[in-house]
């Protein structure tokens, strides 16, 4: 509370912050934890893509009571 702080107290103090951000910030991590739907190969974005847009365009649209459920 209004110390000051040298810079390396400030560096060790960042240091654990920056690790942890470079860990869980590779693409593969959010994956194996199933928080999207996964990685792909960016030569095949275009097919994964088209794909997609099928699959939305051609899936029948149900009437729902609720409204969009936040995570």
């Amino acid at each position: 509370k209004g110390a000051e702080w040298s810079a390396q107290e400030e560096d060790e103090f960042k240091q654990p912050i920056r690790e942890q951000y470079e860990r869980q910030g590779h693409p593969y991590y959010a994956s194996a934890r199933l928080w999207d739907d996964g990685v792909i190969d960016p030569a095949q974005t275009r097919q994964v893509l088209g794909l997609s847009l099928a699959a939305a365009m051609n899936a029948p649209i149900q009437p729902t009571k609720f409204g969009v459920f936040r995570m």
